[in-house]
């Protein structure tokens, strides 16, 4: 995040180390932290949030680990709730990537209950038997029925010396007093921040004062150089040395030329090194570096510095289509972090469009707006969103044409074809007649194609196949169709017996990935059982279910799951008889090598008919033995020597019918 140039105001700093000397180094402090659903609320871009968390960071870096520190925080569990207040870190010494971690982890749900807050940190530092300190920071105004202001004077005269230090963040103007008056009451500082340059002053003003020590004489510091280029261009990167470091938490900073005491604008810690990097600002003119003591925020040295305007040219298209790709050039890079990017001609400063970074490079692609008009084509500085320069770009109209069936079947593949691509990853889709713009059904990207695939919807009517720009969602063509009810027929046996094969026929086929499937009788919509693809075929097998009963066998289309034609099936048990036609009479057991008699009701015209014995897994018509059947109703039948499970069938050879079959258990 960069930071923002801020000013905070001679009368405020001297506040500031007026009050220095009330504080003591050792003293245990806790951070009371706002986290109300405001906190969301964003500043440049920025949620209040994240900006809060960046700058709680650096200060917790740079604390003094002989200082015990706690946190507080209100708001961040509960909506609606004045009790929501915990104590996230008791005071003592202090873990800093523990610390850091746990700010990151609050999340701003709900109200701002000051008063309690400040009550509940006083309580956890014992304020009554010894000195403390509290470092409240809160973006608004108490929101449960209390007074911060008598609340703070009752602590005051109750406490040891209980010092408030108060941050008001982004503060409406009227909310400035009842805030301050904590700070009043109670000996400490009040100091708005309206953005996050301003946040990270007042904490660093707090930590001043907190660590102020009493009574020592001034350090003798050493003449430290610093040395910056002569000129830089705006919104540049450039480098920054300094011959000597008094402490790692120092810093450097460019500023206007003559700019007060503490203001900063682009900056960075010390730390160990001796060179680093700042970024020019985004408006010509006379500046200065400056190296700043972190103690007091004094400048201890600086170097003039003159900011020119950096010339760049960006060139574009004079006519692009709607929703098309298109190359930008550029004819330098100030910042790598620059970006290009479309607008509206004649958009505010720091609008923004279809973007991407400069990066190293000289030329970058960017996608036409969904509308066509004029435009113009920008690259901007990452610092202070300015932007350098620009070039004009009209946008027309795309001119493609779609094609679709008139009509086809409900859950049928059908081919589309266009014209020309816009861009490869815009669309075609098939959607009902006059739907919403943007809505989309079955989909596919074009690429670079000219045709593709779609799935009819399973329900009939009038629908429209449409060429869609990714770029808006706006539709570009479209074409009528109309989905029709599917004629297709679906054939099973009349009944089977439970857990056997069961062959399965259909008329047609729609689609290659509907299905076909055994369920119970009327069972919903979209239930399956056993099921198979019908790919190419117009045959197929299941397996009946295990338990006896009413079934019915579905061919369903994979378009909305919806079944398109059913028939009956019913399921007896394993071993019943089935018959048809033939009247088979067989006992259920017999011992092996006995003879049993064979009875028969009926039959057909077929000259050639025959009892057959088989194994009960056997194919239809393979057997062990079979006899042709005369004009007796009847014969003997000798049994296997071999204990199992057999079938008596009565067979229709000529017409390959099966008329009757009933199980028999040799054992």
């Amino acid at each position: 995040m960069k930071r923002l140039t801020a000013t905070l105001s001679a009368t405020l700093a001297t506040a500031w180390l007026a009050c220095a000397a009330l504080a003591q180094a050792n003293e245990e402090v806790v951070i009371v932290y706002d986290a109300s659903g405001s906190m969301w609320g964003q500043i440049d871009g920025v949620s209040k949030m994240e900006i809060a968390q960046e700058v709680m960071a650096e200060l917790i870096n740079e604390w003094d680990e002989n200082t015990p520190l706690g946190l507080v925080a209100y708001g961040h569990r509960r909506q609606g709730d004045c009790r929501d207040i915990e104590t996230l870190i008791e005071p003592g010494p202090l873990n800093k990537t523990s610390f850091i971690d746990t700010v990151n982890a609050i999340k701003p749900r709900g109200k701002t209950p000051i008063s309690a807050s400040l009550e509940h940190a006083a309580d956890l530092l014992s304020y009554r038997d010894s000195q403390s300190t509290i470092v409240l920071i809160s973006d608004g105004l108490e929101t449960c029925n209390a007074d911060p202001c008598e609340l703070s004077e009752r602590l005051a005269r109750q406490g040891v010396q209980l010092t408030t230090h108060v941050v008001g963040f982004d503060l409406e103007a009227d909310a400035h007093e009842s805030l301050a008056c904590i700070a009043d009451n109670t000996g400490g500082l009040f100091v708005p921040a309206n953005n996050a340059a301003e946040l990270h002053d007042a904490l660093d003003q707090v930590q001043v004062v907190m660590g102020q020590p009493e009574s020592q004489p001034a350090p003798t510091l050493p003449d430290i150089g610093l040395t910056v280029p002569e000129q830089v261009t705006t919104g540049a990167h450039f480098t920054v040395s300094w011959s000597d470091t008094v402490a790692s938490d120092d810093y450097y900073t460019v500023v206007p030329a003559g700019a007060d005491e503490g203001e900063t604008g682009d900056r960075g810690l010390v730390r160990d090194k001796r060179e680093g990097t700042l970024t020019a600002p985004a408006e010509p003119g006379l500046y200065e570096v400056r190296y700043i003591l972190r103690e007091g925020m004094k400048t201890l040295t600086s170097a003039p510095l003159e900011v020119v305007k950096a010339e760049v040219a960006i060139s574009a298209p004079e006519e692009v289509t709607t929703g098309a790709y298109f190359t930008v050039s550029w004819s330098d890079t100030v910042a790598s972090d620059d970006y290009y990017t479309v607008v509206p001609a004649g958009a505010g400063e720091g609008e923004t469009g279809d973007r991407g970074l400069v990066r190293d490079k000289r030329e970058g692609t960017l996608t036409a707006p969904a509308e066509p008009g004029l435009y113009e084509v920008r690259y901007i500085l990452r610092e202070g969103m300015k932007t350098l320069t620009s070039a004009p770009l009209e946008v027309v109209k795309a001119e493609v044409a779609i094609s679709a069936p008139e009509e086809v079947t409900t859950g049928a593949h059908f081919t589309v074809s266009w014209s020309d691509t816009v861009a490869n990853d815009d669309y075609y889709t098939v959607v009902p007649a006059g739907a919403g713009e943007g809505e989309t059904g079955d989909r596919g990207l074009v690429r670079d194609k000219r045709e593709g695939t779609l799935t009819a919807p399973a329900e009939p009517g009038l629908y429209e196949v449409r060429y869609i720009l990714r770029e808006g969602m706006k539709t570009l063509a479209s074409a009528p169709l109309e989905v029709v009810n599917a004629d297709v027929t679906i054939n099973a046996p009349d009944i089977v017996r439970a857990a056997t094969p069961v062959t399965i026929s259909w008329s047609d086929t729609v689609a290659s990935d509907d299905y076909y499937t055994v369920v119970p009788a009327g069972a919903d919509e979209g239930k399956t059982g056993d099921r198979g693809l019908v790919r190419d075929k117009r045959e197929g097998t299941l397996t009946a279910p295990a338990e006896p009963g009413l079934y019915e066998v579905r061919y369903v289309l994979r378009e909305g799951m919806k079944t398109l034609a059913s028939a009956p099936l019913e399921v007896v048990g394993e071993n019943a008889p089935l018959d048809h036609g033939a009247g088979l009479s067989v006992q259920k057991k017999a011992a092996p090598g006995e003879t049993i008699v064979v009875t028969w009701r009926g039959g057909s015209d077929s000259g050639d008919q025959r009892i057959a014995l088989a194994h009960k897994d056997q194919p239809e018509f393979s057997w062990i033995s079979v006899t042709p059947i005369g004009e007796k109703k009847s014969m003997e039948l000798a049994m296997p020597e071999k204990s199992g499970t057999y079938e008596i069938r009565f067979l229709d050879v000529t017409g390959r019918e099966l008329l009757g079959r009933s199980v028999i258990e040799v054992q």
